[in-house]
């Protein structure tokens, strides 16, 4: 039943093409991500239309840098003290020293890595740290661009191995896909749980804002 599911939905965001891109890369930067799947969508499209690889590669790069603001920006509404109490406290002081000594590269090149490398908790500090906005898209944005820009043109360019690669391999993909999401589902379900049961607020709010981030 789910694995129908999955593939009636991933078959749908297909026939989307560029507009599937983005509604995945909202999907991806969320609390619950779906690592690998923005990469094999885009691969798989620009395969389809091989003279399409630039165009897929510009709405994945829309839809990741639109999701990931969505997070920076709510994650920016609760500051410093909002990123203490989402991460543990030696955790979040070592992400903040980290956007105190290499800002911008501390969010360009987790966005340009493949996974496994989580992205998610990047643009939480950012948010939070009320890292500049500007800065925040031009990193996000020309990693993002690079990535799937070389994707996309290896997705034109190697068109018959991909196919036949995610043919041989379409559902183990599938279920590492579904694993991740899952778990990643429950781990946000406890987490809220925990909060409200020890009357904690799920997002929390201060007047004092930390100081802005160049």
């Amino acid at each position: 039943m789910v694995n129908a599911v999955a593939i009636t939905v991933w078959g749908w965001l297909e026939r989307l093409g560029g507009i599937g891109l983005i509604l995945l890369g909202l999907a991806d930067n969320s609390p619950v991500p779906l690592p690998g799947s923005m990469d094999a969508l885009t691969i798989i499209l620009s395969a389809h239309k091989k003279d399409w690889w630039w165009y897929y590669a510009i709405m994945a790069t829309v839809g990741a840098v639109l999701g990931g603001y969505m997070t920076y920006a709510l994650a920016r509404k609760g500051g410093k003290e909002g990123l203490q109490k989402k991460l543990p406290k030696k955790k979040a002081e070592k992400v903040h020293k980290t956007f105190e000594k290499y800002g911008f590269w501390s969010l360009f090149v987790p966005a340009l890595l493949p996974p496994p490398v989580p992205f998610f908790p990047f643009l939480i500090a950012a948010g939070a740290l009320n890292y500049s906005r500007n800065r925040f898209l031009l990193a996000v944005g020309t990693a993002r661009a690079i990535r799937y820009g070389a994707l996309a043109y290896l997705g034109s360019s190697y068109s018959r191995e991909i196919f036949g690669f995610f043919h041989k391999y379409y559902q183990p993909i599938l279920w590492t896909l579904l694993i991740f999401a899952v778990l990643g589902s429950i781990a946000a379900v406890v987490y809220v749980w925990k909060r409200r049961k020890s009357g904690k607020p799920v997002l929390s709010e201060t007047k004092n804002r930390p100081a802005k981030i160049a």
